[in-house]
Parts: structure tokens; C-alpha cells; sequence
């Protein structure tokens, strides 16, 4: 089996060539850091225009470097939600023409499915169920995957998400963009010890997330003067580090058996963060799985790795006039969260 992959649902560009045994034949992600960074964060316009250029070249640089033909696949995956809709569009049009050019099936892959199915790429032995934490730069939620399509949500930001406060620290500290990995390697010269900062929502019953408190907090510190800037950096990452290890506890409490504690999103490649998850699974004697950090940012091969999994399972393929959608929840039965708006 061999699926090609688009994704666009953000600022990375990307077409990958997966196979049913895991292989990643090609894989091509374009970066548009250089575009956004003036502004500090991603600009949707810009951001859907470089889709529209870049992506093309980059399906046929895949292709040639697997030296296959498009009628070597056996279908064309491609993120349909969510994310920043011009980007959608871009990808899942892209994937339609392909679709129809080569009479294969389509296959509309949900973002977050992607996210939530990398790390069995990886790793041949994950089993369902397991609890994955999701941390990336639009989301921050807590899971158990049962199996394909079969996501229960047990946790969510009730306002941002985890990578969004890291990239705002950025911004507030002047490190540039993107801001995560700038933050991490800030942290690592600070004492997370320095700033006295809060751990919104630590110690409540419900295992939800909050991050809006904690940015305000640091951009009080920053704007206070007192302490320096690998200080605060230090001190919010381990603020963040302290409420992802006291909710996902608690959402373990109420999982019931798992095979594993999975963590996925663009925030998993952050060392630390793994670090503090490692050691809440070895507490409960769970294997940790964690993908690669290739696999953690935006790419096309785990949107190519979920059409996989979604073929294997009997899923059908989707129609050509499946729609992009900005906002698309895994678990869609989940009840809504407090204070929770269309993020959730």
C-alpha cells in the first residue's frame, strides 16, 4: 500500500509518500518561518498564498525522489481540518485535482487524526488503547485512543493552547519566531525557579488546561523589570511543564487500562516536556511513546500514515466534494468545557 500525503493546515507546506509497512519513501516540508517572522506569528494570508506556490513542486519532488508515478498510489490523503481555511483549501483542492487526474480515492484527513496516529508510524508496537497528550500550537487536549476514528476527549484548553503560550513568550521575551524551540533553549540558561508564576487550574477535579493566566504573568514579570529574561523563560516552561504533569495524572486516573502514555504536537519536540511525561509513565509502570521530532511539527507523512490506517480499517474513501473545515473535533460527542469557546 502506498498513500501520498498533503499537508497545508498552517505555515508548513508538505507532501510525503508513505507505505503499509511504515516506510516514508519521501518526505518535503517547506518551511515559512522567513515569511512570518516580521510579524511575530502567522499571517493566514501569507500563509495560504506560499501553500498555493510551493505546494505542486513539492508533491512532484516526492514522487521523483521515490521514483513512483501518481498511478503507483493507492490513494491521496490530504488535511481537510482543522486549521487556517485558506491553507485547508490549498491542500485539500490540490488533492481533489490529483484525486480525479489519477482515478484514485481521496482521502480527507482530520489534522488532529494525523497528530494522534504518528507515533504508530514509529512505532510498530503501539497498541490501542492508549492516552495521548496533544500539544501543539492550536491545540492542547487529553485522549484516549481507542482505535481508528475512535477518540474520546477527556481534556481541553479552556482558552489556548500550550503552543500558543509559547510562542507569545517569545514574543514578549523578543526571541523571534517560532517561538518554542527559541524558548526552550532560553530556558535551559535560566532558573525556573527565579519568577513566581502561576499553575492555572492545578489541583482541580476536572483534568482541563488553561494558559491565558500564564502568559498575562509573564508579560507582567517582562514588563516589571525584576528578573532577566532566561529567568522568565525558565520559570514558564516549568510553570507549563508542572500543569501538563498535575492534569495528565489526573486524566490517567479516570482512563482506566492503557498500553501506553503517548505524547504528539509540535510542543512534543520540546525535551523537557517529554522528560516530565517520561517520568509520570515510568510512575505507573506505562511505556512512554513519543514519535520522532519530525513527526511531531506539521508534516504530510502522518496525514499519509492516517489514510493508511483509515484504509486498513475499512474506512471509505471520502467524496470530491468533501468540504474544508476550519474547526473539526475528534471526539465530536465530547460535551463542551467551560469557558471553552470554538477552540475547544
Amino acid at each position: 500500500m502506498l498513500v501520498l500525503g498533503i499537508e497545508s493546515s498552517c505555515d508548513e507546506t508538505a507532501a510525503a509518500l508513505v507505505t503499509g509497512d511504515r516506510r516514508i519513501l519521501a518526505q518535503a516540508i517547506a518551511s515559512q518561518d522567513a515569511a512570518h517572522a516580521p510579524y511575530g506569528g502567522v499571517v493566514p494570508e501569507i500563509a495560504a498564498r506560499a501553500h498555493a506556490e510551493r505546494l505542486t513542486p513539492l508533491v512532484e519532488q516526492v514522487l521523483r525522489e521515490a521514483n513512483v508515478t501518481l498511478a503507483d498510489c493507492d490513494a491521496v490523503a490530504a488535511t481537510a481540518g482543522p486549521g487556517l481555511i485558506g491553507g485547508v483549501m490549498v491542500g485539500l483542492v490540490t488533492a481533489k485535482a490529483l484525486a480525479m487526474a489519477s482515478d484514485k480515492p481521496l482521502l480527507a484527513v482530520n489534522h488532529l487524526e494525523g497528530h494522534a496516529l504518528s507515533p504508530r508510524l514509529a512505532d510498530p508496537d503501539l497498541a490501542f488503547p492508549y492516552a495521548l497528550l496533544l500539544v501543539s500550537g492550536g491545540h492542547c487536549q487529553l485522549l484516549l485512543v481507542e482505535g481508528i476514528g475512535r477518540y474520546r476527549r477527556l481534556a481541553t484548553t479552556i482558552d489556548d493552547a500550550l503552543g500558543e503560550a509559547f510562542d507569545k513568550t517569545a514574543k514578549i521575551l523578543h526571541l523571534g519566531f517560532p517561538g518554542g524551540p527559541a524558548v526552550e533553549r532560553l530556558a535551559a540558561e535560566g532558573d525556573p525557579k527565579a519568577v513566581p508564576l502561576p499553575r492555572p487550574l492545578m489541583g482541580s477535579a476536572e483534568p482541563h488546561f488553561s494558559f491565558a493566566g500564564l502568559k498575562s504573568a509573564v508579560l507582567r514579570a517582562h514588563e516589571s523589570g525584576a528578573y532577566n529574561a532566561a529567568d522568565i523563560a525558565a520559570s514558564f516552561q516549568q510553570a507549563a511543564i508542572d500543569c501538563l504533569r498535575d492534569r495528565t495524572t489526573r486524566a490517567l486516573d479516570s482512563m482506566g487500562e492503557v498500553t501506553a502514555l503517548v505524547v504528539a504536537g509540535g510542543v512534543a519536540s520540546n525535551r523537557s516536556v517529554r522528560a516530565a511525561l517520561e517520568d509520570i509513565a515510568a510512575s505507573r509502570a506505562l511505556r512512554f511513546v513519543a514519535p520522532p521530532p519530525i513527526l511531531c511539527t506539521d508534516n504530510a507523512a502522518m496525514i499519509a500514515w492516517a489514510g493508511v490506517e483509515r484504509l486498513k480499517a475499512g474506512f471509505p474513501a471520502d467524496p470530491l466534494d468533501v468540504s474544508a473545515r476550519p474547526r473539526w473535533p475528534l471526539d465530536a460527542g465530547a460535551e463542551p468545557v467551560r469557558g471553552a469557546g470554538v477552540k475547544a
